[in-house]
């Protein structure tokens, strides 16, 4: 008969490597340790140890054991503590975004991890389709994306905004769209639309289509498209999220545009899903911390949304 708190008193015994200071830990007697683990061989009809004389080491059988035993009782707790919806700082946390999001949200996460040890992070890196398939199916409780959804099984809600840049290399001395588009354009999944919405925001008379444009490239990891744009092969749109995180912020430039273009980031749950607290404080705090990086302690009202990161000035473009 499965008896998990044998499993819990041979871990004991691997970590103490003697039957006294298990005994002693456990608050049990020295007898009773070695009943939990004869009964425990005899329940996996294994022998777990190789005894000798009063020491022991772990057979191949003892070394799955415990193996299995560590993980059987970290799942234990972190289903434990799933289950308190009301805990602000533990339980486990199952969330998806598009890299874009991601590559600052969870090592942002991580972070609070590191603060709060009840809490677990599972993250998925995923398009908006696939992290909203999974939303319903499960896999995820919160969905970040980046467009609206409409779905009958799903509550969507816009929760945060982040300024969109137009990046070139760094020698780029271009002054206007023609420039642009002579340089050509570095995609990516989505990209081709933030480009779009950019330009066409920013040069109303004169944008027409992003198929007057040479597409210099393309890569499904939008972590590496300022890579190619480092490189000088083209231009790009991406999240100030994006360039904030990337290794090649400073041999790309931000261009400061008339007109700044926000992206709005959306949460998604299956619907009437209550959201368990420690999801609401990861997501206001991670907005407070944007919002401190961003405008410091002033007024964000006063705030330039075209302000580019680093050391860099960004070059008014038109």
């Amino acid at each position: 008969m499965f008896n998990a708190q044998y499993f819990r008193t041979f871990i004991t015994l691997v970590e103490t490597g003697s039957f006294t200071r298990t005994a002693q830990r456990l608050e049990m007697t020295q007898p009773g340790v070695s009943q939990h683990i004869r009964k425990l061989e005899r329940y996996l009809d294994k022998s777990l140890l190789d005894r000798q004389g009063r020491r022991f080491v772990l057979t191949e059988a003892g070394r799955r054991a415990y193996d299995y035993a560590l993980k059987l009782f970290a799942e234990h707790e972190q289903f434990r503590h799933s289950l308190d919806d009301e805990s602000l700082d533990s339980g486990e946390c199952r969330i998806a975004s598009p890299g874009s999001v991601g590559l600052m949200f969870y090592p942002f996460i991580l972070g609070q991890q590191q603060m709060h040890t009840g809490l677990t992070v599972s993250y998925s890196f995923a398009f908006n389709h696939e992290i909203v398939t999974d939303v319903l199916a499960g896999r995820h409780d919160l969905g970040i994306v980046n467009e609206a959804v409409r779905h009958p099984e799903i509550d969507c809600e816009a929760w945060h905004q982040e300024p969109l840049c137009l990046v070139v290399p760094a020698d780029f001395t271009g002054t206007c769209l023609a420039d642009l588009m002579a340089l050509g354009f570095i995609g990516y999944a989505d990209g081709i639309n933030r480009v779009g919405g950019v330009l066409r925001q920013n040069f109303p008379g004169e944008f027409r289509s992003m198929s007057h444009f040479p597409r210099q490239g393309f890569t499904n990891e939008v972590s590496m498209v300022l890579d190619a744009v480092a490189r000088g092969l083209g231009f790009t749109v991406v999240s100030r999220l994006v360039l904030e995180t990337s290794p090649w912020q400073r041999q790309v430039r931000e261009l400061s545009l008339p007109h700044p273009v926000q992206e709005t980031l959306y949460l998604v749950t299956r619907r009437g899903m209550r959201m368990p607290r420690r999801y609401t404080r990861l997501l206001e705090a991670f907005r407070e911390h944007r919002h401190h990086e961003r405008y410091g302690h002033g007024d964000p009202a006063l705030a330039d949304l075209g302000e580019v990161t680093g050391d860099d000035h960004g070059e008014r473009l038109g």
